[in-house]
């Protein structure tokens, strides 16, 4: 069983930045792509930004273009998520989480599970105006 834990967030000013982690542990993530998602309080987990699983290829939701960066360290089972220019319409609770098909991943708002692993505890995200 694959364990996902998330880690990075905090509590930042508008026009702050904050780097978010994710290690996946129990099995290698690589041949997976990995997402970032996020929750408001309220509203449905959506994706946020898509890695392939060789790191060629990203998406990322319109909200967030140009302002975030995902990557991913597959030597570490990491993923990484660079947020800069931080409003406060990005606060919420941020996972990761992967599945072999990419698009799956951007469906996750429609009920879709990702396949690598149950959902981790997540990363509170918190920006203040």
């Amino acid at each position: 069983q694959v364990q996902l834990v998330e880690s990075g967030g905090g509590l930042v000013q508008v026009g702050g930045s904050l780097r978010l982690s994710c290690v996946a542990s129990g099995r290698t993530f690589s041949f997976y792509a990995m997402g970032w998602f996020r929750q408001a309080p309220g509203k449905e987990r959506e994706f946020v930004a898509t890695i392939s699983w060789t790191g060629g290829s990203t998406n990322y939701a319109d909200s967030v273009k140009g302002r975030f960066t995902i990557s991913r360290d597959n030597a570490k089972n990491t993923v990484y998520l660079q947020m800069n220019s931080l409003k406060p319409e990005d606060t919420g609770v941020y996972y990761c989480n992967g599945d072999r098909d990419s698009t799956k991943l951007r469906l996750v708002r429609l009920g879709v599970r990702p396949s690598l692993g149950s959902w981790g505890q997540g990363t509170q995200v918190t920006v203040s105006s």
